[in-house]
């Protein structure tokens, strides 16, 4: 019972003041009823003997059947609504794209269990935070692909983000072109703030367009870059070929990352560059720029509601009839 109260609302509450006239209206009632009862000659002592009889109670409770009836009269006209469903339309927040190197070093293993695979958690945990963002996924190696257009579908971006894995295209860094894919994704798109998130652990050698082109074009579409170097000072445990079978042989080599370069694009851009040595500052890292890009939403909410007000009308004017023809029923005791 409590539940189908939750879910009803009133139109015009306004109308409710209207029941602190109950008391005029009982004393009012009680009044009038007297009144004809006296009109008519009919002495009360005969409708109301010492002993409490079913006449008795009725008389009694005349005046509270019509003050009944006319509550549920004023509740009508305060117009009760249930709330049949609701939809929220939200304005305009981020569209954010993650652009995530794929090249066979981000299967380095200074990252347990190693640098894709960690960057994909923490990427994952930045997306379910970002509730009301369009974010989209561009990935890149020697040449640079859409795994996700933008969307606000939270499970398909999940979904994709588990499936990028390294290997299927040819390998090297072509950082120029996995942000070229993001910013022709982002300059159709109206939000107000665009962002791009670039993850990567080396320096661009592969593909058409440079990195310093990519942030021009960047800047042209008021696109903000952040970039995040991943990867452990000095060595790491990491790819160096592969076996006749197509899997990889590690060794020791050396970290490189251009962080001049990241550094460099970002600022123009109006991001940061950031260094993530640790899982742990990955995180601390994520963390802080889902803090610095905060959504800016213009909320509508619409609802669609079930008119209720037709019970209480009903059982308004039940009330008054049976207090009419109750009283009408008294009045005709005579003795």
């Amino acid at each position: 019972m409590m539940s189908w109260f939750q879910h009803i609302e009133l139109k015009d509450p306004i109308w409710l003041w209207a029941l602190l006239l109950a008391p005029l209206i009982l004393y009012y009632t009680r009044k009038k009823l007297f009144s004809s009862l006296s009109y008519l000659s009919i002495p009360t002592v005969e409708i109301l003997p010492k002993a409490r009889t079913w006449k008795s109670v009725l008389f009694s409770f005349l005046p509270f059947l019509s003050v009944l009836g006319w509550s549920f009269l004023v509740v009508a006209m305060a117009r009760p609504q249930r709330v049949l469903s609701e939809e929220i339309i939200k304005g305009d927040g981020i569209s954010i794209f993650l652009t995530i190197d794929l090249s066979s070093s981000m299967l380095s293993q200074d990252f347990n269990p190693n640098r894709l695979e960690a960057s994909k958690l923490v990427a994952i945990d930045f997306v379910q935070k970002r509730k009301y963002d369009k974010i989209g996924i561009a990935a890149f190696s020697g040449e640079g692909f859409t795994q996700c257009p933008l969307t606000s579908d939270k499970d398909i971006l999940i979904k994709l983000l588990e499936e990028l894995k390294c290997g299927n295209l040819e390998d090297g860094t072509a950082i120029g072109m996995g942000i070229s894919v993001a910013i022709n994704r982002l300059r159709q798109d109206s939000a107000k703030s665009k962002v791009i998130i670039l993850l990567t652990d080396g320096v661009n050698n592969a593909g058409d367009i440079s990195p310093q082109i990519a942030a021009e074009m960047a800047i042209t579409y008021n696109i903000k870059i952040y970039s995040i170097g991943v990867g452990t000072n000095g060595e790491a445990y990491s790819p160096i070929g592969r076996n006749p079978d197509g899997k990889f042989v590690f060794g020791m080599v050396p970290v490189n990352i251009d962080e001049g370069l990241l550094r460099d694009i970002s600022t123009r851009t109006g991001g940061k560059y950031y260094r993530a040595t640790t899982l742990e500052q990955l995180k601390v890292i994520y963390n802080e720029i889902d803090q610095l890009e905060k959504t800016k939403l213009d909320i509508k909410v619409f609802k669609r509601y079930s008119e209720m007000f037709r019970p209480f009308v009903l059982l308004g004017l039940l009330m008054l009839a049976l207090s009419y023809i109750f009283r009408m029923y008294l009045l005709q005791f005579k003795n």
